[in-house]
């Protein structure tokens, strides 16, 4: 599951407990990019805030769809399979149209945005996602802008450069210390964007 050691629910106590009984889902499941964290609970604590806030509050305007298709692309780019399989699931839920998801997540494999059944700002979300991925130097103030004048708002981009730089962040934790979806329950999310203190997994 990992290549360092873990701290289980039912083994934990203290902080780690309390943490795990937030973020935990059913039968007391707690996902693998959460429990890899157990050696440090502070650093549980600031990922979930972070990935709470990055793709479920109510603050945000773009569509939630949207802000899990732009981190599974960055998840494909990183080769992180972790993050794929369970951002697929949750985009499925999302979407409810399996068949249109399976359609996104194909042409994603192929690294085809151009064929994506997708508005032409949506394809430049991706391509701004791709190029922050990769190559973060070249990121430049007239790309932005490109964002800008097909429809985003200052702060819909915001939303977007943090989706980005999240799941970097989550796919450099998954893939720099070994961890798989074995036990894990795929798809679950802390849903309830009304509140910000809501982590529990359904």
């Amino acid at each position: 599951m990992a290549w360092i050691n873990r701290v289980s629910y039912a083994e934990s106590t203290g902080k780690l407990k309390n943490l795990y009984d937030r973020v935990k889902g059913p039968d007391n499941n707690v996902d693998n990019i959460m429990m890899i964290h157990s050696l440090r609970p502070h650093t549980l604590e600031g990922h979930m805030v972070m990935y709470k806030n990055v793709l479920h509050h109510s603050s945000n305007k773009l569509e939630k769809w949207l802000l899990e298709l732009i981190g599974i692309w960055v998840s494909e780019l990183n080769s992180c399979d972790y993050c794929v399989k369970h951002h697929f699931a949750g985009l499925k839920r999302l979407l409810q149209d399996d068949a249109r998801a399976i359609v996104l997540m194909n042409q994603l494999a192929k690294k085809n945005i151009n064929s994506m059944p997708l508005q032409n700002r949506e394809k430049l979300a991706l391509e701004y996602a791709q190029l922050l991925t990769e190559k973060p130097a070249k990121v430049t103030k007239e790309i932005v802008n490109s964002l800008c004048e097909s429809g985003f708002s200052d702060g819909e981009i915001l939303e977007i450069n943090q989706v980005v730089a999240y799941f970097n962040y989550a796919n450099r934790t998954v893939l720099g210390l070994g961890c798989n979806t074995e036990g894990d329950i795929l798809g679950l999310s802390p849903g309830n964007s009304n509140d910000p203190d809501d982590w529990s997994h359904n």
